[in-house]
């Protein structure tokens, strides 16, 4: 039995109409954990989906090494055993879908307690992966729930998990069937401090296990457990080095930025902005399901033009304190919560509400219909619509390819949104928010995916805008070098409880 587990030589990868890679080479050896890094749109997703067989294959093989060996061991006699089965990928967007199976969820079905009650449990979802049988099963039901910190919410809906408890169940999901090689794409991405911290211990225990890793992800976040990086940069692997001789330091990108600010200035069309005395106003605000408290006696008062940081670890009740501000929660009509001078419950429309808001998230990508251009997705901020279901309006589209240009993302323009790369995807969810020029923006971790110059530009654009508009803002993140200098004010929860 030899070392390697798996080898690609010579390969052109092709999706749709694009060619990925050309005379693509990577090996992976037994005892080999590797860390894929490299700038935003490099090819680190598409490396790992070429690795999960997702992409068609033109030249050049790749050999599944590991099957062999793993068939040699252990003798089956089931015609539908793949190597695809002893791959598993993780990916930044999850699949689940309704109980019903008829649709994939909605936006604000978590906050509806009928219809999110239409999901399945943490448990049931895991309960039905199917798995390989094996006497020397090292990831069980029951290990891979206390490792993943998972007992708590086993009952939970998944529409109602946060952003890191979501990573942590599909991670679970994937170790449940005890592949040979588990592949990540930025999985520290939207964890806390104290999580990041965890993983470190538990990809540990992950390889120790006898799974080879190979994961995309910054190279200022490398675990220990990682033996190979590859620097991949145009669909080029250009570097591969040994942990032991890699010094992140040499791969500190450009973050130099210039920010147009007349032309920023122009999009931004402060004339006739309202003037409100409170944007949002909430009073001992208590939010429950079922038994569980999600906030507790909560006050929080923004005025105009103010920059707010709400922060707080994953699970702490952040998002469920924006859907009360942007319209996607019901809650708000029992409680006390001043939108814009207005009470909720007094006659003021969710749609009125929207318009005067700018709001994005971290899943909020995965909610728009999947033949919608970048352009068209930008466009359907006028109408706080995910997706654009009416003609286009040409004002209004050159309004969003400006956008796209001022966020450097105008190449993408007629791209459908599903087909670039997670971080160009965020950016223009961005462009979205910003494109009607509303009087609050709500950023709830919008850097998530992008490389150094992306955040950096990114965060120079908010600066800017802050400066030449009266926008009130809230900025949530797990970074502190992400937060904008613009922002003075901070809301910190923790439990449902502002500390």
């Amino acid at each position: 039995m030899g070392t390697q587990l798996l080898t690609i030589q010579h390969v052109t990868v092709r999706y749709l109409n694009n060619v990925l890679f050309t005379n693509l080479n990577f090996n992976l050896n037994k005892g080999e954990n590797w860390a894929i890094i490299g700038k935003s749109g490099s090819g680190k997703s598409a490396l790992l989906q070429t690795i999960a067989g997702r992409f068609n294959i033109t030249g050049g093989e790749i050999k599944y090494i590991f099957f062999d060996d793993f068939l040699a061991r252990r003798p089956v006699n089931d015609d539908n055993l793949t190597h695809h089965k002893l791959i598993a990928l993780v990916e930044s967007k999850h699949h689940f879908r309704n109980l019903s199976n008829t649709t994939e969820f909605y936006y604000q079905q978590r906050y509806n307690s009928s219809d999110s009650e239409d999901a399945l449990t943490v448990e049931e979802y895991l309960r039905q992966i199917k798995v390989i049988d094996d006497a020397h099963t090292y990831w069980t039901f029951d290990k891979v729930i206390i490792t993943l910190n998972l007992t708590a919410l086993r009952n939970k809906q998944l529409i109602k998990l946060s952003n890191g408890e979501t990573k942590r169940l599909m991670l679970a999901a994937a170790l449940l069937k005890n592949p040979a090689i588990l592949l990540l794409d930025n999985p520290l991405t939207g964890l806390d401090i104290q999580t990041r911290a965890a993983f470190n211990t538990i990809l540990n225990e992950i390889t120790a296990s006898g799974i080879s890793v190979v994961m995309a992800t910054s190279p200022h976040e490398i675990p220990d457990s990682i033996t190979h990086i590859a620097a991949l940069d145009n669909g080029s692997i250009t570097q591969v080095i040994e942990k032991v001789d890699f010094n992140p330091g040499l791969f500190i990108e450009d973050t130099s930025t210039k920010i147009d600010r007349d032309k920023l200035s122009a999009l931004l069309n402060n004339a006739d902005k309202p003037h409100y005395s409170h944007i949002v106003q909430m009073n001992h605000v208590h939010i429950k399901y079922g038994d569980k408290v999600i906030q507790d006696n909560v006050n929080w008062q923004i005025l105009p033009s103010e920059r707010w940081a709400l922060l707080g670890p994953n699970g702490a009740g952040k998002s469920t304190l924006l859907s009360l501000i942007n319209g996607d929660n019901p809650q708000a009509y029992a409680n006390d919560i001043i939108l814009f001078d207005k009470k909720r419950g007094t006659g003021e429309s969710i749609w009125d509400i929207k318009k005067k808001i700018g709001f994005v998230s971290p899943e909020l990508h995965q909610y728009f219909p999947t033949d919608n251009s970048c352009l068209q997705v930008i466009e359907s901020g006028y109408y706080d619509t995910l997706g654009l279901f009416r003609p286009s309006q040409k004002a209004k589209a050159d309004a969003a390819l400006s956008w796209m240009q001022a966020l450097e993302i105008d190449q993408y323009a007629r791209h459908l949104l599903k087909n670039i790369p997670a971080s160009a995807q965020r950016l223009c969810l961005l462009a979205r928010a910003l494109i009607k020029n509303p009087d609050l923006l709500i950023f709830d971790e919008p850097c998530q995916g992008m490389d150094d110059h992306q955040q950096n530009h990114f965060k120079q654009v908010v600066n800017t805008i802050c400066e030449l508009s009266p926008v009130t803002l809230i900025y949530v993140t797990h970074y502190q070098h992400e937060i904008p200098d613009s922002v003075t004010k901070v809301l910190r929860l923790d439990k449902g409880i502002v500390v």
